[in-house]
């Protein structure tokens, strides 16, 4: 299911669907040259009984960038929000590079300031200097047979997510700003403040890895870690899925989670993103994620793109109606 609900049992982490990563993008843009469109998604089914969509206000949501290929953080973009007021709420960016970006906190420079978020139709965009910037309720660009899965793969026809809404955060920057050879990690992460620090509650990048590789009492300590511990941390377990689900030997499984251990997105800029190579909107991971645990034995579930996508900034659709 994507990286929806992260938490344990199914459950958004810490119990909050405010603090739900539930998807990260990362392509070219289709109107801007030599820039890239980063878009991490969260609040998952964007609704909080308690809340309703406002991001958690004593969060830290973030996008990580590898450029050098070891793994770790070299630059990163912080979003904080404010405490929601009359229904309205405000983020503050911050850009920061090297040890700013390997830091959970919001370090570096702050490049946007309150900015508004938006909850209706159309969305708040901001810009300056090499930073186009968009955050609010969107429509979930997430399309998958749910239902179907939950049920050892018997397709029911019905794509979840097709009336559903997430808080869309996106950015559109120059490709220098990230770094300037071509290939890229992208991964994402939310911190929560507990007393004088900060706690990972989730992370990830690729779809669907948690939910199909990690065990209930694993999840929360999956979320709290760094990537470049995942392969000594993970592959070992994660061969021992793959071979049950299906039936690969030990060597097949170890290749093919090489694409995707550590959980870092790649995007191989002097090619079109098409996952696993970065990830568009459009991209049908749910059919790869199937194909893979089952080792290509379950056809795909039918579902396909959702045809509200924008063509142009901030590329997710307008917000399906929330009452």
């Amino acid at each position: 299911m994507s990286h929806h609900l992260s938490g344990p049992n199914l459950r958004p982490p810490s119990g909050d669907a405010r603090l739900d990563l539930t998807d990260v993008f990362a392509f070219e843009s289709p109107t801007t040259p030599q820039s890239t469109v980063l878009i991490m998604n969260v609040n998952s089914f964007a609704f909080d009984p308690t809340h309703g969509p406002h991001p958690h206000p004593d969060a830290v949501y973030r996008l990580n960038i590898d450029n050098d290929g070891d793994a770790r953080a070299d630059v990163a973009f912080s979003f904080v929000f404010s405490a929601p007021r009359d229904g309205r709420q405000t983020v503050t960016v911050f850009h920061g590079t090297d040890d700013e970006a390997r830091s959970w906190e919001a370090a570096g420079e702050e490049v946007l300031t309150d900015v508004p978020v938006s909850f209706g139709p159309e969305p708040e965009i901001a810009e300056t200097g090499w930073l186009r910037f968009s955050a609010g309720l969107r429509s979930d660009p997430f399309f998958a047979d749910l239902d179907g899965i939950g049920k050892g793969f018997e397709w029911t026809g019905i794509d979840t997510m097709a009336d559903k809404n997430v808080i869309g955060i996106v950015l559109e920057v120059p490709d220098w700003v990230l770094g300037s050879a071509p290939r890229i990690g992208v991964w994402a992460r939310v911190c929560l403040r507990e007393g004088d620090g900060l706690v990972s509650v989730d992370r990830g990048a690729h779809p669907s890895l948690t939910a199909y590789f990690n065990a209930e009492d694993a999840k929360d300590a999956y979320n709290r870690g760094e990537p470049a511990d995942d392969v000594a941390t993970y592959l070992d377990s994660w061969v021992a899925a793959l071979r049950h689900s299906g039936d690969y030997d030990a060597e097949a499984a170890r290749d093919r989670l090489a694409a995707v251990l550590p959980d870092i997105l790649r995007f191989d800029r002097s090619e079109p993103a098409a996952y696993p190579n970065g990830r568009r909107l459009d991209d049908d991971v749910t059919d790869v994620r199937i194909g893979m645990v089952t080792n290509g034995r379950v056809p795909d579930d039918g579902i396909g793109p959702h045809a509200d996508l924008l063509p142009s900034f901030p590329y997710l659709g307008s917000p399906h109606p929330t009452t």
